[in-house]
């Protein structure tokens, strides 16, 4: 390989269209978009929403995420393939224009880099639980330290490297999951139709503080959480089905994530937990020195608690498990990331470092993310990027199926710095869906869909059209080519 070829490996075509002849097949995508959500995270969400809503419910829950997230992903599976960019690119043409597709970046960033970080905290938990280390300033350098620089190196070369190693990677966390988790449901002496149909384990007055009083409250509690990363996975398909050779590769590789996601990781997660729990009681009064009540709450205290349950059952086994399930999500979180920043930049200023550059930027910020209770906000934070994810997915899928095809006729169109339209819909969605409707209709997620759908539309077509001017020269060209395919 040439100077020149390593250099167009590690750009990935971050800011340009990939070439059909580098297009991958389903197989190939589904190793990214099932490694995204194969993680101890996902088994928490799966856990919580269980334990609130009970497994019916959650079912329920996870078969609406499933199916919401998926039209969206294969809504968006058709323009990734198109167009041939990451989802922030895309929206330089469809949704927010050259400079306004920062805030794209700014909104996906949030997300992304936040899970690097969330996971990253994880991982270094799971370390001074498994060593006994002390959280001091030696553990946080050595350990912080060691895994940014794995993440970085694994990610640097491309789409390439970021496939083979997600596909190790799951299919280990697969073997692994598999045997702790069947150590564990032999261990606690419940009948698999027990632990598959288990009712709310939260005490009433627990419920009452979260506002949950009925079955309703349940349903969308759960539908709340599971459609945040639902969202996050039907966007983030982009990143990686700009390499698909078809939009029915990129819709499968999407459905499958999310599927994984919304069913499968919830599933598992509330199996886990609900096993696991009377031992981890016990072993949170003997080891740890908590009162009952204290032990109780940890149990499902945090994502951290799911890495101690495995590592408690697991020993090594458990620690290893950890280690796949966060350390493949990493480098598709890093990648993502790497992506989004070389956008932000090229449309704010044109600054083109290179994509390493940005790698290394987005785990230097998560870095910075950490403080000490950064996992206990995790579930507030899921649903305020729930809503934020979906309007900016329902201001792409409109732009494109909607908007697009009726002003294909205007003569000239320019690609301006900012679509109003698109940004307006965006804040309107979000004030709507997290304030005005949520009274009457609380999942979040779709009031926000609703509202660009109608909003976006009705602005970008009337008071709000493109200008008739000469295409600008800011930033990427990477969108010009004919979407005609």
């Amino acid at each position: 390989m040439t100077a020149q070829d390593l250099l167009a490996t590690i750009e990935d075509h971050a800011l340009e269209r990939v070439p059909d002849a580098q297009r991958k097949s389903w197989i190939k995508l589904s190793w990214n978009t099932a490694g995204l959500v194969t993680t101890l995270v996902m088994l928490f969400f799966g856990a919580l929403v269980c334990f609130v809503a009970g497994v019916r419910i959650a079912v329920l829950a996870g078969l609406s995420s499933f199916v919401i997230g998926s039209l969206l992903g294969w809504a968006l599976a058709r323009v990734a393939y198109v167009t041939g960019c990451s989802n922030t690119l895309i929206t330089r043409r469809h949704g927010l224009g050259v400079r306004g597709s920062a805030l794209a970046s700014l909104i996906f960033g949030f997300l992304i880099i936040g899970f690097l970080a969330v996971e990253n905290a994880l991982l270094y938990r799971g370390f001074l639980f498994f060593f006994g280390l002390e959280d001091v300033w030696s553990s946080r350098l050595f350990i912080y330290g060691g895994l940014t620089i794995a993440w970085i190196a694994l990610t640097t070369f491309g789409f390439d490297l970021v496939t083979r190693f997600s596909s190790l990677m799951v299919l280990s966390f697969v073997a692994v999951m598999a045997w702790v988790l069947y150590v564990i449901v032999a261990r606690s002496g419940q009948s698999l139709g027990t632990m598959f149909s288990f009712g709310t384990q939260l005490p009433a007055a627990a419920l009452a503080e979260m506002g949950i009083e009925s079955a309703r409250d349940k349903y969308v509690f759960a539908l709340n959480i599971l459609l945040g990363p639902a969202c996050a996975l039907a966007l983030n398909t982009a990143d990686f089905g700009r390499y698909g050779r078809s939009t029915a590769d990129v819709a499968a590789a999407a459905t499958i994530g999310i599927g994984v996601q919304s069913l499968l990781m919830m599933l598992a997660g509330g199996v886990l937990v609900f096993a696991a729990a009377p031992s981890m009681v016990e072993y949170y009064l003997d080891a740890g020195g908590m009162t009952q009540a204290q032990a109780h709450r940890q149990v499902l205290q945090s994502p951290d608690s799911i890495a101690a349950t495995f590592m408690v059952f697991g020993g090594a086994l458990g620690f290893l498990l950890m280690l796949v399930a966060q350390g493949k999500a990493q480098v598709l979180n890093t990648y993502s990331s790497s992506l989004c920043l070389s956008n932000l930049f090229d449309a704010l200023s044109g600054w083109r470092p290179g994509r390493f550059a940005f790698v290394v930027l987005a785990n230097v910020i998560a870095i910075g993310l950490l403080y000490g209770h950064l996992l206990e906000f995790v579930e507030a934070w899921i649903r305020l990027l729930g809503v934020l994810l979906s309007s900016l997915a329902g201001v792409i899928i409109a732009d494109y199926y909607l908007v697009a095809p009726r002003l294909a006729a205007i003569p000239a169109r320019a690609d301006e710095p900012v679509n109003w339209a698109g940004v307006l819909a965006i804040v309107v969605a979000v004030i709507g869906a997290r304030v005005l409707v949520k009274p009457w209709q609380p999942v979040e997620a779709l009031t926000a869909l609703a509202t660009v759908a109608v909003v976006y539309p009705l602005l970008r077509l009337t008071v709000l059209r493109p200008p008739l001017a000469p295409p600008l020269t800011v930033g990427s060209q990477a969108l010009t080519e004919k979407e005609t395919r």
